[in-house]
């Protein structure tokens, strides 16, 4: 069975807006690591619309630093699955799924293949919510954002969903990486 994995940058309080922390060389680094287990990455339209055509573009012209580029290289070439009843259309190697998340993420979760990976806020959240989540990537940027978004603030989960520590990582920017399982999940 194949892990649905979810890797967010939080800042220091907790909070979870794209524009609050500062991504750097290393944290680029660590999750261009983590893709190298994925196949597929599931998003929402936000996360969608945010990621492209932006890292596609990246790949495409070079523009970034070595490890932007080496990051939309590896983000470019993995297939993509975007859950939204908004959009038209996506682009390149992606897929539109209208509805029937928790039944379509337990179908990808039984078929062969590398780790199925997450990202943003809301969809996450719903996946969190439905226990679908294997593991957690939390990236802590040293930063107090002191307002903004915080994960899970629009979702019920019921009860805890407990997590075990599988590694964490100092960076030398201050930046900590945490690894956790669910409590019932192999890992």
């Amino acid at each position: 069975m194949r892990n649905l994995i979810y890797g967010i940058n939080l800042t220091a309080d907790g909070c979870c807006e794209h524009t609050k922390g500062k991504a750097n060389e290393e944290v680029h680094e660590y999750f261009t690591d983590l893709m190298h287990d994925v196949d597929l990455l599931v998003y929402g339209r936000k996360t969608y619309e945010l990621m492209v055509p932006y890292w596609p573009d990246v790949a495409k012209s070079h523009s970034g630093t070595k490890d932007e580029n080496e990051f939309a290289r590896k983000f470019t070439a993995i297939d993509k699955l975007v859950f939204s009843k908004t959009l038209k259309s996506v682009d390149g190697n992606a897929r539109l799924v209208r509805d029937g998340l928790k039944k379509e993420i337990l179908r990808l979760k039984q078929e062969p293949g590398k780790k199925i990976s997450t990202g943003g806020v809301d969809l996450p959240s719903q996946l969190i919510a439905l226990n679908l989540v294997d593991e957690f990537y939390f990236v802590i940027h040293p930063i107090l954002a002191g307002k903004g978004r915080r994960l899970l603030d629009t979702t019920l989960i019921k009860g805890n969903t407990d997590l075990e520590l599988v590694s964490s990582k100092v960076f030398k920017s201050g930046f900590v990486a945490l690894h956790y399982i669910k409590a019932d999940s192999e890992f």
